[in-house]
């Protein structure tokens, strides 16, 4: 028998649902005018957004501070993505503040369509949602006032998320996952001016299984796990950018009563990035997912990835 759904916290949802609009007005409202002028920071190297709110690539955050603030200003960005592989649709949208480009906070809600996987589960129109919170501060070092030296910018990170597996959870539960947790992560990007490249490298600490999608921790592991990220970027021009990322996950929920059936795998993507102005930027990406829920899709999930960006 299906796992029965659990009753909806109709409050807790309506919470999260006016969450973004208000820091949205808050934003705008903090957003000093001179935050809005003439910018200094170079178009791409505040990076985009990541798929968990971050400024960085679109799967790992980096030391960089988004937004267009430098120093003395505050800043905000507001972004839309969405995924599309084999089997599976998400969409996140994400509201980003930034200070002094030392100091990042930013909220991201994602929407997981599980779509034929559901249906299979004898869950029909199951999504999977995360809220996640995140905050960044920049320690030491600076990626464009540095980019002569071999001193890389250095920044370190929480993102603390909130998963709702709706009639999945008593399934997830069973295996012993929570449904929310917190990652830990440092960044370090270097980015060689001259040469128009840039590399970044994160440390992670975390229990999220798929992100935090299907809950955090579980029979297989319980620990906090460090996970290695890597990024690579060639601005080709001041405008257009072409990269990698690869992202280390652990597989917490592998094995379980299901066999290998909750297997994750790793995840990487190319990307390009376009920057017509200053205030917006667009990505598109190839990605590529593992296996996510193998017991019904077993097909590894690779597809399309699109972001717009829009930043002050």
């Amino acid at each position: 028998m299906p796992p029965k759904a659990l009753p909806v916290d109709v409050s807790h949802r309506s919470r999260i649902a006016i969450t973004l609009p208000l820091l949205a007005a808050a934003a705008l409202a903090l957003a000093h005018p001179r935050a809005h002028a003439g910018t200094d920071k170079l178009l791409l190297t505040g990076g985009v957004t990541t798929i968990d709110g971050a400024a960085g690539g679109g799967l790992t955050p980096w030391a960089v501070i988004g937004t267009n603030a430098t120093e003395g200003e505050f800043g905000v960005a507001a972004t839309a993505s969405v995924v599309s592989t084999r089997n599976y649709t998400m969409q996140v949208q994400g509201l980003m503040l930034a200070f002094d480009d030392r100091v990042e906070v930013s909220i991201a809600r994602q929407d997981f369509a599980t779509e034929a996987t559901g249906r299979a589960l004898g869950l029909p129109g199951l999504h999977l949602k995360t809220i996640v919170f995140g905050a960044k501060a920049r320690l030491f070092g600076d990626a464009v006032l540095d980019s002569d030296r071999w001193l890389p910018q250095v920044a370190a990170g929480v993102e603390w998320k909130q998963a709702d597996a709706g009639g999945l959870d008593p399934t997830l539960h069973a295996l012993g996952a929570r449904t929310n947790g917190v990652d830990v992560y440092v960044s370090a990007t270097k980015l060689f001016l001259a040469q128009g490249i840039l590399v970044n490298g994160t440390l992670r600490a975390t229990k999220a299984n798929q992100n935090g999608l299907l809950g955090f921790g579980g029979t297989g592991n319980d620990r906090y796990r460090l996970e290695p990220e890597f990024s690579a970027a060639w601005l080709a021009n001041r405008k257009l950018a072409f990269g990698a990322e690869y992202r280390r996950k652990p597989d917490n929920l592998n094995p379980s009563p299901l066999g290998a059936g909750l297997k994750e795998d790793d995840w990487w993507d190319v990307f390009t990035a376009w920057a017509p102005t200053k205030s917006i930027s667009l990505t598109v990406a190839w990605v590529q997912l593992g296996h996510i829920v193998p017991a019904v899709a077993t097909k590894k999930q690779d597809g399309g990835y699109a972001s717009a960006q829009i930043a002050f």
